[in-house]
Protein backbone atom coordinates (compact mmCIF):
# COMPACT_ATOMS: atom_id res chain seq x y z
CA UNK A 1 0.00 0.00 0.00
CA UNK A 2 2.89 2.25 0.49
CA UNK A 3 3.26 1.96 -3.02
CA UNK A 4 0.24 4.07 -4.13
CA UNK A 5 1.56 6.66 -1.51
CA UNK A 6 5.07 6.48 -2.93
CA UNK A 7 3.13 7.48 -6.43
CA UNK A 8 1.60 9.77 -5.42
CA UNK A 9 4.48 12.04 -3.82
CA UNK A 10 6.05 11.05 -7.33
CA UNK A 11 3.63 13.38 -8.84
CA UNK A 12 4.53 15.98 -6.28
CA UNK A 13 7.80 16.36 -5.98
CA UNK A 14 11.25 14.88 -7.59
CA UNK A 15 11.47 12.25 -5.50
CA UNK A 16 12.99 8.58 -6.42
CA UNK A 17 12.49 5.63 -5.98
CA UNK A 18 15.55 5.09 -3.63
CA UNK A 19 14.90 7.70 -1.92
CA UNK A 20 11.44 7.13 -0.83
CA UNK A 21 12.79 3.69 -0.14
CA UNK A 22 15.16 5.33 2.53
CA UNK A 23 12.53 7.57 4.09
CA UNK A 24 9.71 5.37 4.31
CA UNK A 25 11.04 3.07 6.95
CA UNK A 26 8.56 5.44 9.96
CA UNK A 27 5.94 4.76 7.38
CA UNK A 28 2.81 2.57 8.45
CA UNK A 29 -0.24 1.57 6.78
CA UNK A 30 -3.42 1.41 8.87
CA UNK A 31 -6.99 0.12 8.49
CA UNK A 32 -9.81 1.72 9.96
CA UNK A 33 -13.06 0.25 10.78
CA UNK A 34 -16.28 2.62 9.40
CA UNK A 35 -16.75 4.82 12.64
CA UNK A 36 -13.98 3.73 14.28
CA UNK A 37 -12.56 6.77 17.02
CA UNK A 38 -8.73 7.98 15.41
CA UNK A 39 -8.51 10.64 17.59
CA UNK A 40 -10.24 12.38 20.71
CA UNK A 41 -10.73 15.71 22.02
CA UNK A 42 -8.21 16.09 24.67
CA UNK A 43 -5.75 13.38 23.07
CA UNK A 44 -2.07 14.34 21.64
CA UNK A 45 -1.77 13.28 17.79
CA UNK A 46 1.13 11.36 17.13
CA UNK A 47 0.22 10.86 13.51
CA UNK A 48 -0.57 12.31 10.27
CA UNK A 49 -2.70 10.95 8.16
CA UNK A 50 -2.51 10.38 4.18
CA UNK A 51 -5.99 8.82 2.77
CA UNK A 52 -5.55 6.12 0.62
CA UNK A 53 -9.26 4.38 0.48
CA UNK A 54 -12.18 5.91 2.26
CA UNK A 55 -12.87 8.75 4.44
CA UNK A 56 -11.99 10.78 7.78
CA UNK A 57 -13.20 13.87 9.27
CA UNK A 58 -12.01 16.18 11.62
CA UNK A 59 -15.12 17.70 14.17
CA UNK A 60 -15.67 19.82 17.25
CA UNK A 61 -18.23 19.20 19.25
CA UNK A 62 -19.88 21.86 21.34
CA UNK A 63 -21.30 22.67 24.48
CA UNK A 64 -24.65 21.54 23.70
CA UNK A 65 -23.40 18.92 21.92
CA UNK A 66 -23.90 19.85 18.16
CA UNK A 67 -21.34 18.45 15.71
CA UNK A 68 -19.45 20.75 13.75
CA UNK A 69 -17.53 18.94 11.04
CA UNK A 70 -13.93 21.11 10.41
CA UNK A 71 -12.70 18.54 6.78
CA UNK A 72 -13.51 15.52 5.26
CA UNK A 73 -10.26 13.86 3.89
CA UNK A 74 -11.26 11.46 0.96
CA UNK A 75 -9.03 9.36 -0.94
CA UNK A 76 -5.44 11.36 -1.62
CA UNK A 77 -6.09 13.86 0.92
CA UNK A 78 -3.79 14.67 4.23
CA UNK A 79 -5.31 15.24 7.25
CA UNK A 80 -3.88 15.90 10.90
CA UNK A 81 -4.08 17.40 13.86
CA UNK A 82 -1.68 20.35 13.82
CA UNK A 83 -1.65 20.43 17.60
CA UNK A 84 -0.17 17.61 18.01
CA UNK A 85 2.98 18.40 15.88
CA UNK A 86 3.70 20.73 19.30
CA UNK A 87 2.58 18.07 21.75
CA UNK A 88 -0.26 19.74 22.74
CA UNK A 89 -3.50 18.60 23.35
CA UNK A 90 -6.12 18.74 20.32
CA UNK A 91 -9.68 20.35 20.11
CA UNK A 92 -10.78 18.07 17.34
CA UNK A 93 -12.37 14.32 17.04
CA UNK A 94 -11.03 12.68 13.87
CA UNK A 95 -13.34 9.38 12.93
CA UNK A 96 -13.26 7.35 10.39
CA UNK A 97 -16.79 7.77 7.98
CA UNK A 98 -16.24 4.71 5.86
CA UNK A 99 -13.62 1.57 6.40
CA UNK A 100 -10.18 3.86 5.74
CA UNK A 101 -6.94 2.57 5.18
CA UNK A 102 -4.33 5.27 5.75
CA UNK A 103 -0.44 6.13 5.71
CA UNK A 104 0.35 7.13 9.58
CA UNK A 105 3.51 9.82 9.28
CA UNK A 106 4.47 10.05 12.62
CA UNK A 107 5.53 13.42 14.18
CA UNK A 108 8.23 15.05 12.31
CA UNK A 109 8.27 13.07 9.53
CA UNK A 110 9.10 15.26 6.94
CA UNK A 111 11.39 17.56 9.06
CA UNK A 112 13.06 14.02 9.09
CA UNK A 113 12.51 13.08 5.58
CA UNK A 114 13.62 16.31 4.72
CA UNK A 115 16.96 15.96 5.58
CA UNK A 116 17.71 13.18 3.08
CA UNK A 117 15.63 14.19 0.18
CA UNK A 118 15.35 17.58 -0.14
CA UNK A 119 12.20 18.49 -2.15
CA UNK A 120 10.35 16.86 0.74
CA UNK A 121 10.72 20.23 2.01
CA UNK A 122 8.90 22.08 -0.45
CA UNK A 123 6.10 19.48 -0.59
CA UNK A 124 5.78 20.69 3.16
CA UNK A 125 5.90 24.44 2.10
CA UNK A 126 3.02 23.68 -0.95
CA UNK A 127 1.14 21.64 1.88
CA UNK A 128 0.83 24.33 4.68
CA UNK A 129 0.30 27.06 2.14
CA UNK A 130 -2.67 25.06 0.63
CA UNK A 131 -4.13 24.33 3.98
CA UNK A 132 -3.56 28.14 5.15
CA UNK A 133 -5.36 29.10 1.69
CA UNK A 134 -7.99 26.87 2.06
CA UNK A 135 -8.78 27.65 6.15
CA UNK A 136 -8.89 31.55 4.82
CA UNK A 137 -11.26 30.78 1.68
CA UNK A 138 -13.81 28.27 4.18
CA UNK A 139 -13.52 31.24 7.09
CA UNK A 140 -14.39 33.95 4.65
CA UNK A 141 -17.18 31.02 2.77
CA UNK A 142 -18.68 30.59 6.39
CA UNK A 143 -18.93 34.47 7.20
CA UNK A 144 -20.23 35.82 4.07
CA UNK A 145 -21.81 33.28 1.48
CA UNK A 146 -25.11 31.89 0.89
CA UNK A 147 -25.95 28.81 2.23
CA UNK A 148 -25.82 28.01 -1.78
CA UNK A 149 -22.54 29.06 -2.33
CA UNK A 150 -21.52 27.40 0.12
CA UNK A 151 -23.23 24.19 -0.95
CA UNK A 152 -21.86 24.97 -4.33
CA UNK A 153 -18.09 25.36 -2.94
CA UNK A 154 -18.70 22.17 -1.23
CA UNK A 155 -19.19 20.41 -4.40
CA UNK A 156 -16.06 21.94 -5.88
CA UNK A 157 -13.65 21.16 -2.92
CA UNK A 158 -15.56 17.52 -2.64
CA UNK A 159 -17.08 16.26 -5.75
CA UNK A 160 -17.92 12.94 -5.09
CA UNK A 161 -18.92 13.40 -1.13
CA UNK A 162 -22.76 14.39 -1.91
CA UNK A 163 -23.07 10.11 -2.28
CA UNK A 164 -20.42 9.38 0.36
CA UNK A 165 -21.59 11.54 3.27
CA UNK A 166 -24.86 11.44 5.31
CA UNK A 167 -26.35 15.28 4.11
CA UNK A 168 -26.61 16.21 7.90
CA UNK A 169 -22.79 15.88 8.01
CA UNK A 170 -22.84 18.16 4.59
CA UNK A 171 -25.31 20.09 6.62
CA UNK A 172 -22.81 20.56 9.56
CA UNK A 173 -19.90 21.32 7.48
CA UNK A 174 -21.31 24.01 5.51
CA UNK A 175 -22.87 25.64 8.91
CA UNK A 176 -26.51 25.18 8.52
CA UNK A 177 -29.39 22.78 9.31
CA UNK A 178 -30.02 20.24 7.72
CA UNK A 179 -33.26 21.89 6.89
CA UNK A 180 -31.53 24.69 5.27
CA UNK A 181 -29.30 21.93 2.80
CA UNK A 182 -32.79 20.90 1.90
CA UNK A 183 -34.35 23.79 0.38
CA UNK A 184 -30.72 24.72 -1.03
CA UNK A 185 -30.81 21.42 -3.22
CA UNK A 186 -34.33 21.73 -3.72
CA UNK A 187 -33.91 25.32 -5.38
CA UNK A 188 -30.77 23.87 -6.89
CA UNK A 189 -32.85 21.00 -9.02
CA UNK A 190 -35.65 23.32 -9.97
CA UNK A 191 -32.82 25.91 -11.32
CA UNK A 192 -31.35 23.03 -13.09
CA UNK A 193 -34.66 21.38 -14.23
CA UNK A 194 -35.78 25.14 -15.46
CA UNK A 195 -32.47 26.25 -17.67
Amino acid sequence: MLEQFKLYLQKKVAITDEQFDLISGRLKVKSFDKNEMILMKGEVSPHGYFVLSGLLRSYSIDAKGKTHIIQFAPEQWWLSDRNGMFNEASEFFIDAIEPTQAVLMPKGFIDEAAKHVPCMYDLNNTMLNNSIRFMHKRINMLLSATAEERYLNFIQLYPNLTLRVPQWMIASYLGITPESLSRVRKDLAHKHFKV
